[in-house]
């Protein structure tokens, strides 16, 4: 039975022994890769502003989430590096599904100048110390170590 046929009974299903070779490659974008290039390049942070609603996305976009205009290069901002702590809770199971030796503070961080925010970890912190509003900054790996991602922002700490 071709694959696109209809099935009208589930004892007509087939089975198909074997591997599907299948790749997939998964890109930050165009707006997100300049936003990590700056910070990989210049240990500076980028956002977006939209020209319509004054919403500044972190990372930018291309595309106002609001209004759903266009942004182009020259709505490009600076923003942070510092920002503020709006939220943050304490991950006791790893992305492996594993518990963690240890919990892991993550934190959703706005940056000055923007008003989105974004999620990170917090390091030198102590979890029973932490409150929302505070200021925190960013700890980077070392220029010659970045690679253009996330992960070279390696996490942030009370500022």
């Amino acid at each position: 039975m071709p694959l696109k046929d209809r099935l009208y009974r589930n004892t007509e299903a087939g089975v198909w022994l074997g591997e599907l070779p299948v790749q997939s490659r998964y890109t930050a974008g165009v707006a997100a890769e300049r936003f990590f290039a700056a910070i990989r390049d210049t240990g500076r942070f980028i956002g977006a502003r939209c020209a319509g609603c004054e919403e500044v996305y972190v990372p930018p976009r291309q595309y106002c989430e609001k209004c759903l205009a266009e942004l182009k290069d020259d709505d490009q901002v600076k923003v942070g590096p510092t920002g503020t702590l709006e939220s943050w809770t304490l991950l006791h199971v790893g992305l492996d599904g594993k518990r963690l030796p240890r919990p892991e503070v993550v934190g959703l961080v706005r940056l000055d100048g923007a008003t989105t925010a974004l999620v990170h970890r917090l390091g030198e912190v102590d979890a029973c110390c932490l409150c929302v509003g505070i200021k925190v900054k960013p700890v980077l790996k070392p220029e010659k170590k970045r690679e253009g991602a996330i992960t070279d922002i390696l996490y942030f700490k009370p500022a």
